[in-house]
């Protein structure tokens, strides 16, 4: 198994979960649960696969709905104990965030696509999924909200086309990326930093 698949796992588990989470608050059945933590899961990495004109990775593996089985009977059997931590769903979140972002950019420069466009696959695969399952559970999606999301996947992405530029190995490229996002994720959220916010006035009449 290439270390790249392992990271794909891992990052399958860690959303899935994030999934599961929300779902629990808005207190989703475990059939529910399953598919808004799989929707979480894969919902990224399919539009990216479908866009790079090849056959979504799940549907190549079974491993994948699996993992997702797994996440949320580890949801189910600890459940008392995770939801004990209220940072339980940032903290996956970010790291399935970091983890796809590494995978969806190594997917597109493997199609042979210039950087700039594995740049937008890595911020898809990271957030897509995230905006699937904020639809689902009827929330804004994370990524249009104050908080910094999209541009951690951007910015992740730009240090592993500086560290590829130099050369590189690539388990280095694939540790300071995930770490650029999980690191810009955690001070964002720690000192409240986020993009400025466009600020309509709020009318009862129709503008037209």
């Amino acid at each position: 198994m290439k270390i790249v698949d392992i990271i794909e796992y891992i990052g399958i588990f860690a959303f899935a979960i994030s999934g599961i989470r929300m779902a629990s608050l808005k207190r989703f059945d475990w059939f529910g649960a399953y598919v808004v933590g799989l929707v979480t899961a894969i919902g990224g990495g399919t539009i990216r696969d479908l866009l790079l004109k090849t056959t979504p990775f799940w549907m190549n593996n079974s491993n994948y709905l699996i993992c997702t089985a797994v996440a949320l009977l580890f949801v189910v059997l600890f459940e008392k104990n995770f939801f004990r931590f209220k940072n339980t769903f940032f903290l996956f979140d970010t790291i399935g965030l970091a983890l796809f972002v590494v995978v969806g950019f190594e997917k597109t420069i493997l199609f042979n696509y210039p950087y700039w466009v594995a740049v937008i696959m890595a911020t898809m695969t990271g957030a897509a999924g995230g905006i699937i399952r904020d639809i689902l559970i009827n929330e804004a999606p994370l990524i249009f909200r104050k908080e910094i999301y999209a541009l951690a996947c951007v910015l992740g992405s730009l240090v592993y086309i500086g560290l590829d530029m130099l050369g590189a190995e690539i388990l280095i490229k694939q540790i300071f990326t995930a770490a650029t996002v999980i690191v810009i994720r955690f001070l964002a959220v720690y000192f409240k930093i986020g993009l400025p916010v466009l600020k309509g006035e709020k009318s009862e009449e129709n503008d037209f």
